[in-house]
Order: structure tokens, then C-alpha cells, then sequence
């Protein structure tokens, strides 16, 4: 089999085997598995090799004949589109995986990128803020992308219209990542064709879903998860109380990311999410200057980037570029779990350590079971780890 050049690691690198790089695209993009079931395979079986062997077996274990798993020629397809774009996919288990995004709770295990990767392994800011940004607002973003872009540090924003469409072209020159909700191949917003390909040029534009996909409503938060998982800290520049924005900030919270927001008049409902915030515990930020203070206070600006350089990887490899043993499971407890979880399971979301005393099982018998049961469908994931029954 002909592997893309874009499936091999840097030169110099070592990495994921070509076997495995191709499987873990393959993996993530089989029915029913999202990032959460992506990692518990790795956990369970070590490899997306040995998962995707297993995956026949899981379904009909759990009285599915068949799911649908990504074939290899559809994979390589997608992988040489991406190559005549000028792209590559990151992995997660690649070196050069962002450290700070792989640390993340349900972390993307691939993203399509085009443009600078090595923007990634810089001091990273988020900016976002509101889409019908006021023009002090907008003069605002600017003003502090340039300051701190100057200073060394990568702007991450989504590429929307407003605030985030100022962050990224105050910091074009500086560098400046826009991640998109949709194919890194589809334009959205339509008006900022041409800054996206500007960015595809100078600096780096990431998706997580596959070519051609149109972003629809629900792949704004999961876009919004990765800004904040790539960046050591997140600032909001005017946001409405219910807003996209503060979705973005209370992601970075929960990712141990620092929360950043720009005050505004009372009397304008763009700054009521940012002035939330700020009464809540964020950092309230006036200019750039406030915004480095930050930045040094996590290490950012020593050389050793911080958080980046704390965060973890979900999954290791041992040094021989092996991986972790696989957890040894009898398949007749999974069983077993699996029934007890179905009778405690209803369409009301319940919480895991709920479910799990219910069922009267082992942490690691509870994932490996509801992992079984989310991906042959009868199962919802949903935030805050907790889930229900699907009936559909």
C-alpha cells in the first residue's frame, strides 16, 4: 500500500507507525465514535489497530450485526485532498500534537491543518468575542492581537465574523490560527473566504471534521473546545449573556485554562458575557500589557511555555515507540455489565458514579461497557460525563 507523504512524521521525528496513523483516522471517523470512545479504545485495546479488529466482535456482542467502519480507501482519499491543499494531519501520538490539546479532556485524535504547524508550539492566546462586535470593540481586539502577537505569542480565534475576524487579521503578520467548524476546505463565513485562505497561507487554519463537511449548529462547541484546548489562555471581547463566546470560556475553565474578558457598559448587551465573567473570577483585562502579565504569570513568556509544557497526553508511548499494555477485561463481565447498565440507563441523562453504583460495577468494567454501548448506538454521551438511553 502507497502511504501519503503527509502520513509519515516530521524528519527527525518519531512517531506513530504508518499502520497506525492510518488506523486512528480510520477509527475516528467509523460510526458512533467521537473523541471520548476514540480514547477509550486506545485504553482498552492500546492501538487503533488492535480496536478497529475489535470493533466487528464489540457489535455483535452487543446484538448488532453490523457498524460501519471507515474504509482504507476512503481514508487515503481524504488524506491526498488534503496533501493537494497543501495540508497535513496532526495525530494525536504525533510529536508534534499540541501537548496543551492532547492534555484535554476528549481531546480531537486527528485535525486536518493547513499552514505552520509550529505555530502551535508557540505561547498561545484564544480571542473571541462577539460577531456583531461594536467598532471600540473591534479597535480593542486589534489593538491587543498585535501587541501580544508582536510579543511572541500565536492568536487562536474560530474564524467568525466580528471579534474573531479583527483577532486574526490584527495578528496575520505575527501568526494567527483560525479553527473552523467544517471542512478545512469549505469557506464559512462566506465573507471570510479570503481571509481563511490568507491564514491557510501565513499563518495555520485547523479542522477537526472531515473535508467537505458543512459546519453545522452542533460543531460550533466542539470547534469552540479546541480554540480553548489549544490556548493557555482565553480572552473575551464583548459577548451577549447567552453566546458562543461564553461557551468558549467556560471550556477553558474546565480545561484549566486562564479566563481573560474585557469590561463594557452596562447598558450594552455585548458586554453583558464579559462582564459576567469578570464577576465570576476572570481576569479583567484593559490592554495588552494586562493581557502579557497573564501570560508570564503561567511561564508562558520564560521559554518553557507553561501549561504547555506541564500538559500530558492522554495516552503514552514508551520509548521503543510502543504503547501502553491494553486493559485485560473478561468479555462475560462486559457482559454482564452491560445488561445491569441498560436496566439502570433511561432517556434522562444520569451521572457515571451514579450509574456506576447502580450497576454495582468496577470503574474499569463501567468504561469498558458503556464504551460497547456507545458505540453500537444505544447510548448518548452528553457534557459533564453523563448519559442516557438512546431510543431512537
Amino acid at each position: 500500500m502507497n502511504i501519503p507523504a503527509s502520513m509519515q512524521p516530521e524528519d527527525g521525528e518519531a512517531g506513530l507507525s504508518e499502520a497506525e496513523r492510518l488506523a486512528r483516522v480510520r477509527l475516528i471517523r467509523s460510526e458512533n465514535i467521537g473523541p471520548a470512545t476514540f480514547h477509550g479504545l486506545l485504553d482498552r485495546y492500546a492501538s487503533a489497530v488492535a480496536a478497529l479488529d475489535a470493533l466487528p466482535e464489540i457489535a455483535a456482542r452487543a446484538g448488532r450485526r453490523k457498524l460501519k467502519i471507515a474504509p482504507t480507501a476512503a481514508i487515503e482519499k481524504e488524506w491526498r485532498a488534503l496533501e493537494r491543499l497543501g495540508g497535513r494531519f496532526l495525530i494525536a501520538g504525533d510529536p508534534d500534537f499540541p501537548a496543551t490539546l492532547a492534555a484535554a479532556a476528549n481531546a480531537p485524535p486527528v485535525l486536518a491543518t493547513v499552514g505552520d504547524v509550529a505555530l502551535l508550539h508557540r505561547p498561545t492566546l484564544g480571542v473571541v468575542g462577539a460577531r456583531n462586535a461594536s467598532a471600540n470593540g473591534r479597535t480593542l481586539c486589534q489593538q491587543i492581537a498585535q501587541a501580544v502577537g508582536e510579543a511572541g505569542v500565536t492568536i487562536i480565534s474560530g474564524l467568525a465574523r466580528g471579534i474573531d475576524a479583527a483577532a486574526h487579521q490584527a495578528s496575520l503578520a505575527t501568526g494567527t490560527v483560525g479553527v473552523v467548524a467544517g471542512g478545512i476546505d469549505v469557506f464559512y463565513p462566506p465573507e471570510n473566504r479570503d481571509l481563511q485562505s490568507a491564514i491557510g497561507h501565513r499563518g495555520l487554519v485547523v479542522a477537526e471534521a472531515p473535508l467537505g463537511a458543512e459546519p453545522l449548529a452542533r460543531h460550533f462547541p466542539r470547534r469552540n473546545r479546541i480554540i480553548s484546548g489549544l490556548s493557555l489562555a482565553v480572552l473575551v471581547i464583548e459577548a451577549q449573556a447567552r453566546s458562543g463566546s461564553l461557551i468558549t470560556a467556560r471550556l477553558a475553565g474546565e480545561q484549566g485554562r486562564a479566563v481573560l474578558a474585557v469590561p463594557g457598559s452596562p447598558l450594552d448587551p455585548r458586554a453583558r458575557g464579559a462582564n459576567r465573567l469578570i464577576r465570576d473570577g476572570a481576569r479583567l483585562v484593559e490592554s495588552a500589557d494586562d493581557v502579557l502579565d497573564e501570560l508570564r504569570g503561567l511561564g508562558a513568556m520564560a521559554g518553557d511555555h507553561g501549561a504547555a509544557s506541564r500538559a500530558r497526553p492522554l495516552r503514552e508511548q514508551r520509548p521503543d515507540g510502543g504503547f501502553e499494555a491494553p486493559l485485560r477485561l473478561d468479555n462475560s463481565d462486559i457482559d454482564l455489565a452491560r445488561r445491569g447498565l441498560m436496566d439502570a440507563l433511561s432517556p434522562e441523562p444520569a451521572a457515571a458514579d451514579h450509574l456506576m453504583r447502580a450497576a454495582d460495577l468496577s470503574a474499569p468494567v463501567f468504561h469498558a461497557a458503556m464504551l460497547e454501548l456507545e458505540i453500537t448506538g444505544r447510548v448518548t454521551r452528553h457534557a459533564g460525563n453523563r448519559f442516557s438511553l438512546d431510543l431512537a
